[in-house]
């Protein structure tokens, strides 16, 4: 791969050049700039973009990606290090998911009680402005 376009770099990454912009605002990445001030981006710049692509799927937050992208750049790194973000992370989705759950409990029973018919008595209404039995 030879130097890309911001557009080039984009299709191969699978990220909005707007994304990119971002990430070179925030200081994730720094292109190189050519004389007409264009950004011109290297391998190792596709290679963090999918790396901070990848990681944003995965839910990290910018500050984790910050974070792992300067293990993943760090030779001398410990995979502990890493291993302690991606478990705390996976702590965090198992929270979201447990609340999920306890929403959908919730929206399941009070959608089951409601009619959904012509009558103005609803149950979910009820349920949400606490006035449920």
């Amino acid at each position: 791969m030879t130097n890309l376009t911001i557009g080039e770099v984009a299709k191969r990454a699978n990220l909005p050049a707007k994304t990119i912009r971002y990430y070179e605002d925030i200081g994730l990445i720094t292109p190189l700039r050519d004389s007409n001030g264009y950004r011109v981006f290297r391998d190792s710049d596709f290679h963090k973009l999918t790396f901070l692509g990848r990681a944003r799927a995965l839910g990290f937050t910018i500050e984790d990606c910050r974070t792992l992208l300067a293990l993943y750049e760090d030779d001398s790194r410990a995979s502990a290090d890493v291993k302690a973000i991606a478990q705390k992370h996976l702590t965090e989705i198992e929270a979201k998911i447990t609340d999920l759950q306890a929403m959908h409990a919730t929206l399941s029973e009070l959608s089951q009680k409601c009619c959904g018919d012509a009558r103005p008595d609803c149950p979910i209404l009820e349920g949400l402005s606490g006035q449920a039995n």
